[in-house]
């Protein structure tokens, strides 16, 4: 889920060569929450329309120059919005920096967030200055954030959308609030439809939003049990593919590996946000435990395939999903947020 991952390597772009020629392709519902409906209420794409009407163009400017100097920019930051959502909301919590003594830890150095890429925190500080310096004190860092993973995406080649805005910052930024509130790489279907019904989504959200991993990195932690000791059982997982089985061995062994190594979730087309990632998990080449049980789970099934066949309908509900998730938890007003002028330190 989501677990797009820190910086390059010359092993992971060699390793990552030797997926694509190894894989070169020869062809290529719950019911919503009445508070969701509320929240979408509270936000509008015209929100800046008189206070900042060039934010979209500045944002738009930050981050394409980001992703020209680098790429993993593009995964990084949408997976800090998938975490900044589902711990507090979408509220920019994820973005501040532990205070110096105060024996808290903020969301960002949670053991959770320790693979956070620092390319996605520099993406949001670059745009915030440029807005910073164009529309002082009225841009939240929350909705930069939303705007710019809407940015990643289109600029690796997925959907453009619009974004609501009128999102406030958060006030509360806790490390110890971050496990509960994330999937982890081994979980199963059935926590994961909690999870994701708990923020106010779908199981139909789950499968559409994990199709982000079309992009993006994991370490090889996330997924080495089922390499060598699935379930404990001592044996890989039987639902990977051979030949992505003997790749993945080869960086990530049982023991001793380089705990820098990474490898891509879509072993297809890495570096393009396209449905590439459902046809994979069809064919036994999910990298996570979490991305192949979506195939084999008899619910979540039928929207994997769905998916998998149609890339348009996969942007449209791709865009849908972000928006729901973009409303969760908003903060409005001074009562409940703040407006940062940096990012990453509380207001008071």
């Amino acid at each position: 889920m989501f677990m797009i991952l820190s910086s390059f390597s010359s092993s992971f772009l060699l390793f990552s060569f030797f997926l694509f020629l190894l894989f070169l392709p020869t062809s290529y519902c719950l019911t919503k929450p009445a508070n969701a409906t509320r929240r979408h209420r509270l936000l509008s794409i015209d929100y800046y329309a008189h206070s900042c009407p060039q934010l979209e163009q500045l944002v738009a400017s930050a981050t394409a120059q980001q992703f020209k100097e680098s790429p993993i920019s593009g995964p990084a930051t949408i997976r800090l919005f998938f975490h900044d959502c589902f711990v507090e909301g979408c509220d920019g919590s994820i973005l501040i920096q532990s205070k110096p003594g105060s024996g808290v830890l903020a969301e960002k150095d949670a053991y959770d967030n320790r693979y956070l890429a620092a390319e996605a925190f520099e993406s949001i500080r670059k745009a915030k200055a440029l807005v910073e310096s164009k529309c002082p004190g009225v841009v939240s860092c929350a909705d930069i954030l939303v705007i710019a993973a809407r940015d990643f995406v289109h600029l690796a080649g997925g959907p453009y959308y619009q974004v609501k805005k009128g999102r406030w910052d958060g006030r509360i930024s806790k490390a110890s609030r971050v496990n509960s509130n994330l999937p982890r790489a081994n979980s199963t279907v059935d926590e994961l439809i909690k999870l994701f019904k708990s923020k106010g989504l779908t199981m139909e959200d789950l499968v559409v939003l994990s199709g982000a991993h079309t992009i993006g990195f994991a370490h090889c932690e996330h997924f080495v049990n089922r390499l060598y000791n699935y379930g404990g059982t001592k044996q890989p997982d039987p639902a990977i593919d051979p030949r992505l089985l003997k790749a993945l061995k080869m960086s990530c062994p049982q023991f001793g590996g380089n705990s820098d190594i990474v490898t891509p979730f879509d072993v297809s087309t890495p570096f393009t946000f396209d449905n590439a990632y459902y046809g994979n998990l069809e064919s036994k080449l999910g990298l996570l435990a979490t991305d192949q049980a979506l195939f084999f789970d008899q619910r979540t099934k039928p929207v994997v395939q769905a998916m998998g066949k149609d890339k348009q309908k996969f942007f449209q509900e791709f865009a849908a999903a972000m928006e729901k998730m973009g409303s969760i938890g908003v903060k409005r007003g001074k009562r409940h947020g703040e407006k940062r002028k940096d990012c990453s330190i509380h207001m008071s």
